[in-house]
């Protein structure tokens, strides 16, 4: 079985507008590159962009 750890990279504060579509493209080209992007949105409305590296690693259970 394999695990997959993501290991945040960075994280920026951005505008609303058309991220969820920009997130969707970088994480299907950049997928090989062991990279992925989340976007998500705080209580406050702010909405914050993050850039995780991938990681797999086999479970010996």
């Amino acid at each position: 079985m394999e695990v997959h750890e993501q290991e945040l990279l960075a994280t920026v504060e951005v505008e609303a507008g058309y991220f969820y579509k920009i997130v969707d493209f970088l994480n299907r080209t950049l997928k090989p590159y062991n990279l992925a992007f989340g976007l998500s949105k705080e209580a406050d409305g702010s909405l914050w962009l993050s850039v995780y590296e991938v990681t797999e690693h086999r479970n010996h259970h």
